[in-house]
C-alpha cells in the first residue's frame, strides 16, 4: 500500500495537487506552448490592459539612469522594453526567465525592436538566482511569481542579490475586491478565456491553467506578509483596476 504524500511534498497546478517536483515541468510545458503567443495571451486574459498595467509598473519603479535591473519572467521583453530608456546607456537589464523558449521569444523581439545595448539574456530559476549578492537596484517580475514553485524562496533570492535599498516590484493577478465583478470575472476566466485560447492558439488548456492560477496565487495582504517575511522593509501593495492586478513593492534595508 502506498503512503500519502506528506502536505509539503505537494504543490498546486492550477486546480490540481501536483508533486513538487513535477510543477517546474508542467509550467514549463505550458510557457513553451503560449510563447509564441503571450502577447495574444495576456490581452485575452486582461482585455488588452496589461500594457496600461505595465506601463504604471515601470513608470512608477524606483529606477535612474546608470543602475542595473534585473526582470525575472521576462517573457518577450515587455518590461524591459519600458525600462531601458531609463537606465539610460550606461545601465543594463538582466531579463531572467526559467523557460528557454520565452526567453528566445523576448531577444528576437529585442532585437526587432532595435534594443540591444545594455541588454543581457540568462535562462535561470527564480528560486535560485546566479546572481551575486547586491548586483542589482531594481528586481521586477509582472505575471511570473505565481507560476513560481516555491514562492518564499524566490522573493528571498530577489532581496539577496538588490543592493542595500534597492527596491523589488511584483506585478501579479491578484483577489478582485467589488463583490459583484467576481461573478463575471468567473466567467470570463473559466467559460471565455479557455475558449479563446482554442480559437485563437489551438491551446485551450494552457489557458485554462493560467485563469486557475490566478485564483491559487495569493491575494494582496497574504503576499505582502510573505515578502515582509522574506526580509523585505516597507512591504507595501497597491491595486489596479480594481484588484484585478495587484503591484507589490519591498526594499532592502
Amino acid at each position: 500500500m502506498n503512503e500519502s504524500p506528506e502536505p509539503g511534498d505537494t504543490t498546486h497546478f492550477g486546480f490540481r495537487d501536483v508533486p513538487r517536483a513535477e510543477k517546474q515541468k508542467l509550467v514549463g510545458q505550458v510557457f513553451s506552448s503560449v510563447a509564441r503567443n503571450y502577447d495574444l495571451m495576456n490581452d485575452l486574459m486582461s482585455l488588452g490592459i496589461h500594457r496600461a498595467w505595465k506601463r504604471y509598473f515601470t513608470a512608477t519603479a524606483q529606477v535612474k539612469r546608470g543602475d542595473r535591473v534585473l526582470d525575472l519572467a521576462g517573457g518577450t521583453g515587455d518590461i524591459a522594453a519600458l525600462l531601458s530608456s531609463r537606465v539610460g546607456e550606461t545601465g543594463g537589464i538582466v531579463l531572467g526567465d526559467i523557460n528557454g523558449e520565452m526567453l528566445r521569444v523576448g531577444r528576437d523581439r529585442m532585437t526587432d525592436r532595435g534594443r540591444v545595448r545594455g541588454l543581457e539574456y540568462v535562462q535561470c530559476n527564480a528560486e535560485a538566482l546566479p546572481f551575486p549578492d547586491g548586483s542589482f537596484d531594481l528586481v521586477t517580475i509582472a505575471f511570473g511569481l505565481r507560476n513560481v514553485t516555491d514562492k518564499d524562496a524566490a522573493l528571498r533570492e530577489m532581496l539577496r542579490v538588490l543592493k542595500v535599498g534597492g527596491q523589488a516590484r511584483v506585478l501579479e493577478f491578484s483577489e478582485v475586491k467589488a463583490e459583484w465583478f467576481r461573478p463575471l470575472y468567473d466567467f470570463h476566466s473559466f467559460q471565455v478565456l479557455p475558449r479563446l485560447g482554442k480559437l485563437f492558439a489551438n491551446d485551450a488548456q494552457s489557458y485554462q491553467y493560467l485563469a486557475e492560477s490566478i485564483r491559487k496565487h495569493p491575494p494582496q495582504e497574504a503576499l505582502k506578509a510573505m515578502m515582509q517575511a522574506a526580509g523585505f522593509a516597507r512591504a507595501r501593495y497597491r491595486n489596479l483596476s480594481g484588484g484585478i492586478v495587484a503591484i507589490h513593492d519591498g526594499y532592502k534595508a
